[in-house]
C-alpha cells in the first residue's frame, strides 16, 4: 500500500505526475463521455492523495494539477459559453470527524464559537447545468465544462418538461440560476430496457444517462428522454436582495423553479448528522439517486467573510455516502436455476446506487446464508459492493421490522420444471434434478457455450440465446451451427420452414451476416476452451487447460471419460477426487455424448499446443489474482499465468509465490501484506507475460 508518511521528494514528483494524468483521464471520461471508467470511490482516493501530497509537497504542485481545475476541457462539437461567474466544485468528507472539523475551521476562521446555521441540501447525482436569464426571458443554457468555459445547451434544456423559458413574477434584470438535471430511477431502468432491446448503449446508472442524454448535439434526443432538474443556487445575478440560501431557495421556489423538497435547515451540527444518517437510510425510497449531502452556510454575509479556496469555497462542503455499502428494502426473494442446476436465492432490491452502480439485486449464497441472517422478504438491510463482487447482503436491520415478517421458506422443487430440488449430504447447495428437461438449465448451458472464455460468439447475447430457445430456433449448442442454412431462402414449397431471421424486431440483413460470421469464425476451437464450453460442473478455464495440456486432444479425452478413468484424472496436479467426479459423471449422460457427437461435426477441436514459456519469471511460481482486472478478464488472466508456466490458486497461503492485483483489491491483498509476499499490479503481469 502507499505510505505518504515516508514518501521521498522524488517519488512523490514522480506520484503527482502519475496522479496529474490519470485523474485528468478520469474526468475526460466523465464529464465528456459520460462513460466513467473508474468508480468515485477510487476517484475520491486519487484526489485525496493528490492533496495530500501536495500539502506535504507544496513546492511541487504542478501547473496541470488537478487542484487547479475544476471538470475536464470541452468536446469539441459543442459551441463554447463563457460564464461570468466560475461554476466551482465542491470539497468533500466522508465522516462524522471530518464534518466536526470542517465546521471547527469555520468557526476558528470566523473567530466565534457560536452555533452556525446550515443547509442541508441532497447531493443530486445528475449534470450541473446554468440557466441565464435577462429581463425574466431564458437566453442562454450551459454544463459546468471546466468551471470557466462550458457547453451551450440552450435547446437541450428548452426540450426538458416544464423547464421554465419566462419568468413572469419580477426578476433581477440579468439573473443566472445553477442546478442539477437529473434522471429518476424508474426512468432510468425503462431507458436501459428499451436500449437493450433495441442493442443502443445501455447505462450504468441515473447520472450517466441524464448527461448523456443532455449532452446531445440534436436536442430531440433530449426531448425523448425523461429528464428532471432543480435548482440549488444562482451565478451572475444583477441585484442579490436574498440574505440566506433558505430565502433564495423559497424565492426560486415560487418563481416556479424545482427545488428538492428534503432541504433543511440545521442549526447545530448534532442537526446535520441527524439529517445525513435519515437520508443515507431512507434514500433508497427516494425517486432519484442521490450520493450524499451538501452543507452550505446559510448567511451570505458568512459566506462573503469565509470566502473561497483555490477551486472551492470555503463555506460549502459535500459529505458523501459510503461507496461500498448502501441501506436499502428487500422487495422480494426469488429463485434462480443455473446450468448446473443449483438454486441460487436472489435478492430483488428497492434500486439503490452503490460505488456508482444502480443495484436492484443481491445474491443469497443459499439457503443457510437466509437462516444465518434471519433475512425475510420486506426487511431493511445492509448491501455491499466492492470491485467485481456481486452485490451482496451484509446485514439485516432487525430494529427497523416495524410488523412481524415470515421466514422465508426455501423449495424443494425446482421453479422452473416442477423438478425435485435436492441438497447432497455435505453441500450448501439444493440442486434441480430436471437436467436438460429444465429449460432454464438449458438456457444457461447455451449462455455459457457462446460466452467469450469458451465459443465468444459475439451477437448471440443473453437475451437473444433467451427468444432464440422459448421460440425453439435452438435447442442444443449444435442448433447454434444450422443456423445459417435453416435461414436460407427455400422453395415455395417448403417456405415456412425457412426462420427469416431478418425480420425480427431489432434485426437486418446486416446484424443477420455478422451473426453468422461470428459463428463461422468460432467452428475452429482450441481445445481447452472447447472443454469449459461444455459446461461441466466445477470445470473452469484453468481446469479446462490442465485437462487439454494432459490429454492433448479431445478424442483421448472423450474415450478415458466414457471408460471412467476416474484415477488418471485425480492424478493430475490441481484435479481433486470431487472434480474428477464430476467430470465423469458428466459424460455417463447419453444426451451429453449426443450433444458433443453432434458439435464435431461442425466444429474443429485443435489439438492442445503446449507452448509454455519455461524460463519465464513466472515459471514454477503460485500466483493469486484478486480485485478487478481493467484489461484482461480473470479467466484471460489465469490462461495467460499457466501458459507461462505458474500455478493459479484461489486463495493466499504461505505457499503462494506472486499476488496480481487489480482495483478494489481486499482480503486476499491485506492477508498478502501480513505474509509479506509480493504483489504485483496488473500492468506489471501483462509486461512479464508480453
Amino acid at each position: 500500500m502507499f505510505d505518504i508518511k515516508n514518501i521521498s521528494e522524488n517519488e512523490a514528483k514522480e506520484k503527482l505526475e502519475f496522479l496529474a494524468k490519470e485523474i485528468e483521464k478520469a474526468d475526460i471520461a466523465y464529464y465528456q463521455n459520460d462513460a466513467p471508467y473508474i468508480d468515485d470511490a477510487k476517484y475520491d482516493e486519487l484526489r485525496h492523495l493528490n492533496n495530500a501530497l501536495e500539502a506535504k509537497f507544496p513546492h511541487l504542485i504542478r501547473d496541470d494539477s488537478p487542484s487547479k481545475r475544476i471538470g475536464a476541457k470541452l468536446k469539441s462539437e459543442f459551441k463554447k459559453v463563457e460564464l461570468s461567474v466560475p461554476m466551482l466544485s465542491l470539497g468533500d468528507i466522508f465522516s462524522d470527524i471530518e464534518l466536526h472539523d470542517f465546521i471547527l475551521g469555520i468557526k476558528r476562521f470566523l473567530n466565534s464559537s457560536d452555533d452556525i446555521e446550515f443547509t442541508a441540501e441532497p447531493k443530486m447525482d445528475g449534470l450541473s447545468f446554468s440557466a441565464l436569464y435577462e429581463k425574466g426571458v431564458f437566453v442562454r443554457g450551459s454544463t459546468r465544462g471546466d468551471g470557466k468555459i462550458g457547453e451551450d445547451i440552450t435547446e437541450n434544456l428548452k426540450a426538458i418538461k416544464g423547464f421554465p423559458l419566462y419568468l413572469e413574477k419580477d426578476v433581477p434584470d440579468v439573473f443566472e440560476v445553477r442546478g442539477e438535471v437529473f434522471m429518476s430511477k424508474a426512468d432510468f431502468i425503462a431507458l436501459n430496457s428499451k436500449n437493450e432491446i433495441e442493442k443502443k448503449k445501455v447505462f450504468a446508472n441515473p447520472r450517466n444517462a441524464a448527461a448523456g442524454s443532455l449532452r446531445q448535439l440534436d436536442a430531440r434526443i433530449t426531448e425523448q428522454r425523461n429528464l428532471s432538474f432543480v435548482v440549488y443556487t444562482w451565478g451572475d445575478v444583477s441585484d442579490v436582495f436574498w440574505k440566506t440560501q433558505v430565502e433564495f431557495l423559497d424565492y426560486v421556489k415560487d418563481l416556479g423553479f424545482p427545488v428538492n423538497p428534503y432541504n433543511k435547515l440545521c442549526k447545530n451540527e448534532e442537526e446535520l448528522m441527524k439529517s445525513f444518517n435519515g437520508l443515507m437510510e431512507n434514500r433508497a425510497e427516494l425517486p432519484y439517486d442521490i450520493d450524499g449531502i451538501v452543507y452550505k452556510v446559510n448567511s451570505l454575509e458568512l459566506q462573503k467573510r469565509l470566502g473561497f479556496l483555490t477551486r472551492t469555497p470555503r463555506w460549502a462542503i459535500a459529505h458523501k455516502f459510503p461507496a461500498e455499502k448502501a441501506i436499502t428494502k428487500l422487495n422480494n426473494i426469488r429463485i434462480q436455476v443455473g446450468r448446473t442446476g443449483a438454486l441460487t436465492p436472489v435478492a430483488d432490491l428497492e434500486p439503490i446506487n452503490v460505488g456508482g452502480v444502480l443495484v436492484s439485486h443481491a445474491t443469497l449464497h443459499n439457503e443457510d446464508e437466509i437462516k444465518r441472517k434471519d433475512i425475510r422478504i420486506g426487511d431493511i438491510v445492509v448491501i455491499q459492493r466492492a470491485g467485481d463482487v456481486i452485490p451482496q447482503i451484509v446485514e439485516v436491520l432487525k430494529d427497523k421490522r416495524t410488523v412481524e415478517l415470515e421466514e422465508f421458506v426455501f423449495p424443494t422443487v425446482c421453479p422452473e420444471c416442477g423438478a425435485h430440488a435436492i441438497r447432497e449430504e455435505d453441500e450448501a447447495v439444493r440442486r434441480c434434478t430436471g437436467g436438460l428437461s429444465c429449460p432454464q438449465q438449458a438456457v444457461e448451458r447455451l449462455k455459457h457455450f457462446v460466452s467469450r472464455d469458451a465459443f465468444n460468439i459475439e451477437g448471440l447475447g443473453d437475451k437473444v440465446i433467451e427468444d432464440f430457445y422459448n421460440e425453439k430456433i435452438i435447442k442444443t449448442p449444435y442448433d447454434i451451427f444450422t443456423l445459417e442454412e435453416r435461414n436460407r431462402p427455400v422453395d415455395l414449397f417448403s417456405a415456412g420452414d425457412s426462420l427469416n431471421l431478418e425480420n425480427r424486431d431489432g434485426w437486418g440483413s446486416k446484424s443477420v451476416s455478422k451473426l453468422f460470421e461470428a459463428i463461422n469464425k468460432s467452428k475452429n476451437i482450441t481445445l481447452q476452451k472447447f472443454i469449459y464450453a461444455l459446461g461441466i460442473r466445477q470445470v473452469g478455464s484453468a481446469t479446462a487447460y490442465l485437462i487439454a495440456k494432459h490429454y492433448h486432444n479431445f478424442s483421448a479425452f472423450m474415450n478415458a471419460m466414457i471408460e471412467k478413468d476416474i484415477e488418471l484424472l485425480i492424478s493430475i496436479d490441481g484435479i481433486g477426487p470431487q472434480v474428477a467426479l464430476d467430470i465423469v459423471e458428466f459424460f455417463k449422460e447419453e444426451h451429453n455424448i449426443d450433444i458433443i457427437k453432434n458439435l464435431i461435426k461442425v466444429v474443429n477441436i485443435e489439438d492442445f499446443n503446449d507452448n509454455i514459456i519455461e524460463d519465464s519469471e513466472l515459471s514454477g511460481k503460485t500466483v493469486v489474482f484478486t480485485g478487478t482486472l481493467v484489461n484482461l478478464t480473470r479467466n484471460e488472466a489465469k490462461s495467460k499465468a499457466l501458459s507461462y508456466g505458474a500455478k493459479v490458486s484461489g486463495s493466499v497461503s504461505g505457499n503462494t509465490d506472486i499476488v496480481i492485483v487489480g482495483e478494489n483489491a481486499g482480503s486476499k491483498l491485506k492477508k498478502a501484506n501480513e505474509l509479506g509476499i509480493r504483489v504485483i499490479s496488473e500492468d506489471d503481469f501483462i509486461k512479464m507475460t508480453s
